[in-house]
This record gives C-alpha cells, structure tokens and sequence, in this order.
C-alpha cells in the first residue's frame, strides 16, 4: 500500500514539474505539427522570425472555442498589418480541424496536436484557453486564462504594450 501511494505521490510530483508553463523569456518550443490540411509545420522556426501567436482552444466546433477562434479571425487584419503569424491549436484532428476553418473561415493555420506533443511543449497539463506571443522567438506575453469572446482584443492589448514598451 504504502509503494503504491509512494509511485502515485512520484508520478504526480513528476508530471507537475515536467508540465510546467513556459516561462515569459522562454525560447519558443522547437517542434513540428500537422496544420488543418496535414501539411507538418516547423512550428520552432515559425516562431522564432517576427512576432506570432499561439492560442489553445479545447475543442473545435463547440460553443466557446467558436467564439475564441473567430474572436481572433474578427481582428485578422489588425494582426495581419502587424504582422502577427497566428497558430491556434488543439487536441482535434486534421480533419476537424479543415472543417473548422472551412466553416467559420479562419485565415491562420489550426494545428492538430492529437498526440500533445504542442501542449506538452507549452507546459499544458490539461487542455484550456490560452494564448502566447512570441517575439523573435522569445515568449514575451502569455495569457493562462484565455477569454473566449475577447480573445483578439486581449491580444491586441497585449500588442500595444509590448510596442509602448519598446518604444521607451
């Protein structure tokens, strides 16, 4: 009993350190995922070159992650003339993932993390709203608590004062 309690009291201790969320400063993960279309993406290098966003959404074609995902696709042209690469993700497949963005018209590439191999990389221990800006490759913002109809306007703030920063 008391080997028993011990593994489970290791395995959880073990699992909280290796999913811890990754820290502002963190180098982006490198790593390579499959977009909506099964095409693989170096997601690494597309983070490591310019500004973009990474946001976790638990699960396509639901009420609040429709509401995130087209948050975000409502403010594309802002992101885009600022020239934020954008990357959503979650745990569904490639194919729900096309019929997703077919459906609501998303101009960024939806990742399908099917094995957790993005969210495990960003320290997810479970799957939730979130959302992370990376600057030259360096995460420079995240949000562990992502909105689900304010997604993009949280974004954008965040854009702002990073830009107000850097300018002083």
């Amino acid at each position: 009993m008391k080997k028993t309690f011990l593994s489970i009291m290791l395995f959880s201790l073990l699992t909280n350190l290796l999913s811890a969320e990754i820290e502002l400063g963190t180098a982006a993960p490198q790593i390579t995922a499959v977009d909506q279309t099964g095409t693989p993406i170096d997601l690494g290098a597309a983070l490591g070159d310019g500004t973009a966003l990474v946001f976790f959404y638990p699960k396509a074609m639901t009420g609040g992650c429709t509401k995130q995902v087209c948050s975000i696709r409502d403010s594309w042209d802002e992101l885009k003339s600022r020239g934020v690469k954008t990357f959503g993700v979650s745990s569904d497949t490639a194919e729900l993932q096309k019929e997703f963005s077919d459906r609501y018209e998303l101009p960024f590439q939806l990742i399908a993390d099917t094995e957790s191999v993005v969210s495990k990389a960003f320290g997810k221990g479970r799957w939730s709203r979130q959302a992370y800006l990376f600057k030259d490759g360096k995460l420079v913002w995240r949000d562990l608590n992502a909105s689900t109809t304010k997604q993009a306007e949280d974004v954008l703030a965040a854009l702002n004062a990073l830009e107000h920063s850097a300018k002083r």
